[in-house]
């Protein structure tokens, strides 16, 4: 059989192939790339049961972002970034201040808010996407304050209309003083947008049997909250973060509460694969400077993690050699 790879043809002595099978025989690491079947992007989930046949012709990309690149990307919904820090877009004093800190941050993913604008254009943000180059970023409307099922449903119909994207950040609000996820409404909202074709984010708690739910609905991610949308009292459950990551397939962003890069950091160690923050860059005192104090943070966190920390321990460990120690018994 034969595929046309990149453009070039290569021959496979089976008649029938997977994807996997595919990256394995040709060396290829399945974390570190983005794959398109005769001009259609094929989502990870799909690989396995996906069949090659003769004369297919298949892109492997690999994301490369100026400078070193790292065989380490955010892969959401079979599509690769090279950072792990999303970015929000609210509560920026001014849309040049916003583009700074995002240029700063390095980010790829973008939230924006849905709200009503009146029938002039005015209205909450108006003219935010002027700030926002739609070639670079990958947006991602959010339902922001839907207490309902079915009015976040609502919310992502419409912004895939306006937005002309599947992509959701979901959220189900259960109280509106704490701003604390709706689980079991969450639940219920990514089952309904996954089938309507959502690449749904939803936003959650750190309770793993609801990540294994959501995860089990359909969610391209599990997104964990830190603490209190806005509150900036940092990630208040770091074993609940780190077993959802142990646990679920699908990446971990950990969301709200974010305050300082070792909010940040300590997430990132904890197994989450991205951070979602916006309060702690867009109300700081210099917000680009702070978005690219971020970005440093989850990346240092990210390599912390990989990396693997040394074993703990109840007692002193030297450093130094015990024996042939230079003046011993003076």
């Amino acid at each position: 059989m034969q595929l046309i790879v990149n453009q070039q043809p290569c021959e496979f002595a089976s008649d029938a192939l997977d994807v996997p099978t595919l990256l394995a025989s040709n060396g290829v690491k399945e974390e570190a790339v983005a794959i398109a079947v005769n001009g259609e992007v094929v989502p990870r989930r799909r690989w396995p049961s996906l069949t090659l046949s003769h004369g297919d012709r298949v892109d492997l990309v690999k994301v490369v972002a100026g400078g070193a690149w790292e065989e380490d990307p955010l892969v959401i919904d079979g599509k690769p970034f090279s950072s792990r820090l999303l970015m929000g877009t609210g509560r920026f004093t001014s849309p040049s201040v916003l583009r700074a800190a995002l240029d700063a941050s390095g980010t790829e993913i973008v939230t924006v808010a849905i709200r009503m604008t009146g029938v002039d254009g005015s209205g909450p943000d108006a003219g935010i996407l002027t700030a926002l180059d739609r070639q670079r970023f990958q947006l991602l409307p959010n339902t922001a304050g839907a207490t309902s099922v079915r009015q976040a449903v609502f919310m992502a119909e419409l912004a895939r209309e306006a937005l002309g994207t599947n992509w959701v950040k979901l959220e189900v609000i259960g109280d509106e003083l704490t701003l604390w996820p709706d689980v079991a409404g969450t639940v219920e909202a990514t089952r309904i947008l996954v089938r309507e074709g959502f690449v749904v984010l939803p936003y959650t708690t750190t309770d793993l049997v609801t990540a294994l739910r959501l995860e089990e609905a359909g969610a391209a991610t599990v997104m964990p909250l830190g603490s209190m949308i806005g509150s900036g009292q940092g990630v208040q459950d770091w074993d609940g973060v780190r077993r959802i990551a142990e646990r679920v397939s699908v990446p971990v962003v950990v969301d709200a509460g974010i305050g300082v890069p070792s909010d940040a950091v300590r997430a990132m160690e904890a197994g989450a694969a991205a951070c979602l923050i916006n309060t702690a860059i867009s109300r700081s005192d210099d917000p680009p400077l702070m978005a690219a104090a971020m970005r440093q943070a989850v990346s240092a966190g990210r390599l912390g993690y990989r990396a693997g920390r040394m074993p703990r321990s109840d007692v002193a460990i030297p450093s130094s050699p015990a024996t042939g120690l230079v003046g011993a018994g003076l």
